[in-house]
């Protein structure tokens, strides 16, 4: 059998195998049904489900999705769910049942979430992309993909839905918390680190996954911020900023790609045939494979409405380059019958099987198709594995402002700390998390009380409030406990943990939908839209009668979007923005609070004064106006900003040349000097501004970072290589140029704190 020859190449080996498969075997490798509803988990023992046996002896499974998520969507709790040892000994039970009782053994693709961290019961949960792009630090970011894909394979994982390269375009979307930011370069950066992190050097390593690029484009893009809302953006914007970080992570190897629910110009993506095929099989050269997100086949039928029906919409999506159906519940339904009724080509089934197949065959599924239970209960959530999700969420939490009352000195008298957040460790995971056992998670108050554990009657809690709702019975208590005490840590902010109630989950997608239910703190993530972007419920007011009380007042967000609280900008003495830090976010802020950690973290979002200023990305055209009556055009806080323990200075700035051709390269160099008295890392950044173009561009554009650590009076030269790359924009005909003309280059501390320099590109 020519197909289970490993000494044979792969398109040999997958050319035979789909020679000997019937159109409904076929059929089936398009299918990937919900995996948690493969088997039952009863007293410890892994049952496989009747229908799934049916399911894989009548035509087999090509993926599962989800065998070892658990949330409310999927109804898997920590009671019911499986520890890594039995995650990984129910996908060989699963493996083995599919190999062993099927006509060809093929082995089914397992596919699981991991945006921030294995979406698994025990696995290590790192602070949310928002945060980790906030860190501005690549290679950290690549050592933790590492991670996440050696966890998620030793459970036998073998794909992953991540990385989330959507560039937000307005904060309200719930779905902010799993972006880098709002910048296309950075991402594009954190895109390849991710791609060479989780696939590491070859697909079929024993710490390596597929990574699935999503949401194939303009998911940041929505009108007015609501999740999957249709798109109005431009050829030239799409090519130039949505496209690229998926352009670039299609360049560094990425092995599949997930369209978005969204339309663009009227076309839905999941159906976009110049996206799906001209421009990311034929421009970009991806020869991996395409898989739909949850239920957006049915939702060109149901949604969209541009399908007749169901067989209409699957025979559309497989048309236009759609090779797996993420559920399964179209293509399992009408790919075979569409096929005999002469609606289908078979050869278009063959070309989405010839993909997947391909895949499961460079994963190495065919010789190596389970799981290790010994090494799962080893690598997942290793003490190793732990401290880097600290040092992570120590380098995304930005210090918005400081005036002089930190760090803490930990003999400064007691500290009362108070809010909604400061003790709910699953509000502190964001979206896309499994439940983990309340030991395994550091709230705030659990680090605070980790820094002054020989003076424990230093440390006074109180919750104050919830996230939502106006209840203020919780004030009385709160304020008591802050009059006592000498400093007050305010731990607000939003949720994004599922524990909403019955009937507030979108069955088909895991969406969690808006609904009356009052016991739900959920204001954040995936569904969850927002039209302010002021504190939920009634946390400003209790701040504000805390600040009564005269004490110095630290306040700590923890979110997943950017909150606007003029009030809170204006009267709180310090202010960090830890995001959704993880499971050890609780150490993490109390590093920086007390000042064994220097913040570092600098914003990739813009943050307005006020909702009303959005869209307020930092890179938009030239043209777009100063001001509003009421207030300038100007954020809040502007994107790559961030305080430190100490100050850095930057001086020097110099271009190797004052003119050159267009396909030749600069040298940009600065100095970076620690005038301050403690180390500290900078983020030094550079930005590119063409003076004068045929086409209008924004005043600046990112186009290169580093981060720089540096003792006390330390100072180091930062250099930039600028050419063609940071000089190109898609111009009049929509293809990449670099016009002549003069170039400006600025360096610095964030986008409004930048030393200058002019340099002129010359016709060749």
């Amino acid at each position: 059998m020519i197909y289970k020859d490993r000494t044979k190449p792969i398109p040999e080996r997958v050319e035979h195998l789909l020679g000997l498969m019937t159109l409904e075997e076929k059929a089936g490798q398009l299918v990937q049904p919900f995996g948690w509803q493969t088997y039952e988990h009863i007293n410890g023992e892994i049952r496989l489900t009747e229908a799934f046996k049916k399911q894989i002896e009548q035509a087999g499974v090509g993926s599962l999705y989800g065998v070892l998520r658990a949330d409310p969507w999927t109804g898997v709790t920590l009671e019911s769910g499986l520890s890594p040892r039995e995650g990984a000994e129910a996908v060989n039970t699963i493996q083995r049942y599919a190999i062993e009782n099927s006509r060809l053994g093929i082995p089914i693709l397992i596919g699981e979430e991991c945006s921030h961290g294995h979406m698994a019961i025990g696995a290590t949960v790192f602070p949310v992309p928002l945060s980790l792009g906030s860190t501005w630090n690549v290679d950290l970011y690549r050592e933790m993909c590492r991670v996440v894909g050696r966890e998620t394979r030793s459970q036998g994982g073998a794909v992953t839905y991540s990385p989330v390269l959507d560039v937000v375009r307005d904060p309200r979307w719930g779905r902010t918390e799993e972006c880098f930011g709002e910048d296309a370069h950075l991402i594009s950066e954190m895109a390849v680190a991710s791609v060479e992190g989780l696939q590491g050097e070859k697909l079929d390593g024993e710490d390596s996954v597929a990574a699935t690029l999503k949401h194939f484009v303009g998911y940041g893009s929505s009108e007015g911020g609501r999740n999957a809302g249709p798109v109005h953006m431009g050829r030239r914007e799409l090519l130039e900023v949505d496209l690229l970080p998926f352009r670039k992570a299609v360049e560094a190897g990425a092995a599949s790609i997930m369209p978005a629910y969204n339309e663009i110009d009227g076309v839905p993506c999941t159906t976009n045939q110049e996206l799906l095929e001209d421009v990311l099989r034929n421009d970009w050269g991806f020869d991996g494979m395409v898989i739909t997100d949850c239920g957006a086949i049915d939702m060109l039928a149901s949604g969209h409405d541009v399908a007749a029906d169901g067989r209409d919409a699957a025979i559309q999506a497989i048309r236009a380059g759609i090779d797996m159906e993420m559920s399964g519940e179209m293509f399992g339904k009408h790919l075979v019958e569409a096929v005999h009724a002469g609606q289908l080509e078979e050869e278009v089934l063959d070309r989405a099987v010839r993909r997947v197949l391909t895949l499961k065959f460079r994963l190495g599924l065919f010789e190596s198709p389970y799981a290790d239970p010994d090494r799962a209960e080893q690598v997942i959530g290793s003490a190793e594995h732990v401290e880097l999700a600290r040092k992570l969420a120590g380098e995304g939490i930005v210090l918005l402002k400081n005036e002089g009352v930190l760090p803490l000195a930990p003999g400064a008298g007691k500290i009362a700390v108070i809010g909604p957040n400061a003790d709910v460790g699953y509000n502190q995971l964001g979206d896309y998390t499994s439940p983990q056992p309340r030991d395994k998670v550091t709230t705030v108050l659990g680090g605070i009380r980790t820094k002054l554990a020989d003076t424990p009657e230093q440390v006074l809690y109180a919750p104050g409030c919830r996230i939502k709702g106006d209840s203020r019975e919780g004030f009385e208590f709160a304020l008591s406990t802050a009059e006592q005490a000498d400093t007050v840590v305010m731990v607000v902010g939003g949720s994004s943990a599922r524990d909403f109630g019955e009937g507030s989950i979108d069955l088909k997608t895991g969406a969690s939908k808006v609904t009356g239910n009052s016991e739900s703190d959920m204001d954040c993530g995936e569904g969850i839209d927002r039209l302010s972007l002021s504190l939920s419920g009634v946390q400003l007011e209790l701040i504000q009668e805390i600040h009564k009380l005269g004490k110095p007042l630290v306040v700590v967000y923890i979110n997943g979007r950017p909150i606007a609280e003029p009030w809170i900008d204006e009267h709180a003495d310090a202010i960090l923005e830890a995001w959704y830090p993880g499971q050890e976010g609780g150490h993490a802020v109390a590093d920086i609070l007390f000042g064994d950690v220097n913040p570092s973290g600098r914003l990739t979002v813009s943050i307005p004064k006020h909702v009303g200023q959005l869209p307020v990305y930092y890179n938009g055209k030239r043209s777009r106006g100063k001001r509003y009556l009421e207030a300038d055009s100007q954020p809040r806080y502007p994107f790559g900003f961030g305080l430190s323990y100490t100050e850095f200075t930057y001086d020097k700035l110099s271009v190797s040349s004052d003119s050159i051709h267009k396909n030749e390269e600069v040298q940009v160099r600065v100095e970076v000097k620690n005038t301050g008295q403690r180390a500290g890392a900078e983020v030094v950044q550079l930005y590119v501004t063409d003076v004068a173009s045929t086409v209008t561009r924004p005043g600046k554009e990112l186009k290169g970072f580093r981060k720089v650590f540096l003792q006390p009076g330390e100072t180091q030269t930062v250099e930039f290589t600028v050419g063609p790359e940071q000089l190109q924009y898609i111009g009049a005909n929509y293809e990449p140029v670099v016009e002549p003309g003069e170039f400006q280059v600025h360096v610095g501390k964030h986008v409004n704190e930048l030393l200058s320099a002019n340099f002129i590109v010359r016709e060749d």
